[in-house]
């Protein structure tokens, strides 16, 4: 949303200051030199004006919360009843590269990016990592910030291959967990609560394969808070900026 107002008002600046610069030109050519400054000194003044509240929201704004799979972001204030009953993670099990068991208990008071890939994906999944691995670098002293990397072809991508898989991407073992497990498990927390591969209204099931390039930003309370093209290197850009305010947040 930031990132939209900011562009929003770019584009709003380019066109003020085109046309100024028209008026300027204008009345030049048609209004009397004596008359000039006054004109000009008004149109700058009314075209200035709309800019700090432009500039205010966009400073001061909280990230939203996502609760639906057609990711519509809602603002709650601090202190709302309504944040005890937000969609949010569940519990869940499953095992990293090396062997280890990851829980929500590994999660607990932490702010973390997730994503889903496989090992022998050749399009999208290598962009992921190698994008991921910027927001790991960002955080790398951060034991507040962690990384989950789910494959949705767990039967095949057991932990030695993650392992290599990792290796392959300079993994910190302690700061990215790369998970395998029940494949049910996985497909049914991806779809039903990461909403992950969504198509409104289409029923599925761990039978239809599952491929997104979303990274989804999940804060300390398990709440969705941003959703993100994961194969461009510009939105880290944005991962990273969303996770400070996170890092803020007292609620």
């Amino acid at each position: 949303m930031t990132k939209k107002i900011q562009a929003a008002s770019h584009k709003g600046t380019n066109f003020l200051n085109k046309t100024v610069s028209y008026l300027a030109r204008f009345i030049i050519k048609y209004f009397p030199l004596g008359a000039f400054p006054l004109v000009l000194v008004c149109c700058l003044g009314a075209c200035r004006q709309k800019q700090p509240a432009q500039a205010s929201i966009a400073k001061n704004e909280s990230l939203p919360y996502y609760s639906s799979a057609d990711f519509t972001p809602v603002w709650i204030g601090k202190g709302s009843g309504r944040l005890d009953t937000l969609h949010s993670i569940p519990d869940f099990s499953f095992t990293d590269q090396n062997g280890n068991t990851i829980s929500e208990k590994n999660v607990a008071n932490k702010i973390y990016v997730a994503d889903f890939f496989f090992t022998a994906c050749p399009g999208i999944c290598p962009k992921l990592a190698r994008n991921l691995k910027i927001v790991q670098d960002a955080f790398a002293n951060d034991d507040e910030v962690l990384l989950l990397s789910h494959s949705v072809t767990p039967d095949k991508d057991i932990p030695a291959v993650l392992k290599r898989y990792a290796a392959n991407y300079s993994v910190t073992d302690s700061k990215w967990y790369l998970l395998t497990g029940n494949k049910d498990a996985i497909y049914n927390i991806a779809r039903k609560f990461y909403f992950a591969d969504e198509d409104l209204g289409m029923q599925r099931n761990s039978n239809d394969f599952l491929h997104t390039e979303n990274m989804l930003l999940i804060d300390k309370h398990r709440r969705i808070r941003g959703v993100y093209k994961g194969t461009s290197a510009a939105e880290m850009n944005n991962i990273i900026a969303d996770i400070k305010k996170l890092k803020e947040e007292k609620y």
